[in-house]
């Protein structure tokens, strides 16, 4: 039993000591840093469990930075028309998130249509930095699709429905990161994926899906059978090609789910 095991279970028997709850707030930060470009006071370099204690908060980071978006929508909607406000919204999407996840789709687009069938092949093109075609198309037709998404909801002044697609898409990838083999030794997820605490993982998602049940009532259960279904096929697909996840593929189910989840909720609330 690792030390954030220790710590949840000490939880449920008394509460958090304070060095416990100094250590998950740290792990929140270290979280926070790597999702997004929101400024972290970055004292010294995370360490490998470090890294893993900061998978579970994934899912909280995504309700931050949908929370700041969502400002943004219910500030600018006030100024500009619907299309320059969800445009607003996309642009500060895309700077708060640095596009990490923007990049992952693309080298994945390319490698997948690049790399034949072919594992290794596929694995190869996806270490190439450069973006091809492919990778330009299908980032042009996601940021098509979350922009017109945006609008749609913007226009019916649901201003914070759509925080929930950026949450959703980052509970998929932690449960992706703990259930699927990563195929690199020696990446991103390599580290965090030996010293995460599935029960931790577990707790956190199931809060902020409470949360997401208590705000959107019925409304949420099927955006999140939507996403999870679209996630598990991104998972397939993994599986049958890589025998598992990167760093990269990650990104790419984070980019894709949110674009369905968008889809979903502009239908539900729209």
């Amino acid at each position: 039993m690792n030390k954030q095991e220790s710590a949840i279970n000490a939880h449920y028997s008394g509460g958090l000591s304070r060095a416990q709850l100094k250590e998950q707030f740290r792990a929140f930060l270290c979280a926070l840093e790597f999702l997004s470009t929101i400024p972290i006071a970055k004292h010294a370099e995370p360490s490998t469990r470090l890294l893993g204690q900061a998978v579970a908060w994934y899912p909280v980071v995504g309700l931050l930075i949908g929370l700041l978006l969502g400002l943004v929508g219910w500030m600018s909607v006030a100024l500009f028309t619907p299309w320059i406000s969800a445009a607003l919204v996309l642009t500060c999407w895309v700077l708060l998130t640095g596009a990490l996840h923007l990049d992952g789709l693309a080298d994945s687009s390319d490698a997948w249509m690049g790399g034949l069938g072919s594992r290794t092949r596929t694995l190869s093109i996806m270490k190439d930095p450069n973006s091809g075609p492919i990778a330009i198309c299908t980032l042009i037709l996601v940021l098509l699709l979350k922009l017109t998404s945006l609008h749609a909801l913007v226009a019916a002044h649901q201003y914070w429905a759509f925080i929930w697609a950026l949450v959703f898409a980052r509970c998929y990838a932690v449960l992706l990161l703990m259930h699927t083999p990563y195929v690199r030794e020696k990446g991103f997820g390599s580290a965090p994926k030996e010293h995460l605490s599935e029960t931790a993982c577990y707790l956190l998602i199931s809060v902020v899906s409470l949360t997401a049940l208590l705000a959107l009532s019925w409304k949420a259960l099927p955006v999140m059978l939507i996403g999870l279904a679209s996630a598990y096929g991104l998972r397939q697909l993994m599986l049958k090609r890589l025998k598992g996840c990167t760093g990269d593929t990650i990104g790419a189910l984070i980019e894709l789910t949110e674009v369905v989840l968008l889809l979903a909720i502009a239908a539900v609330f729209s």
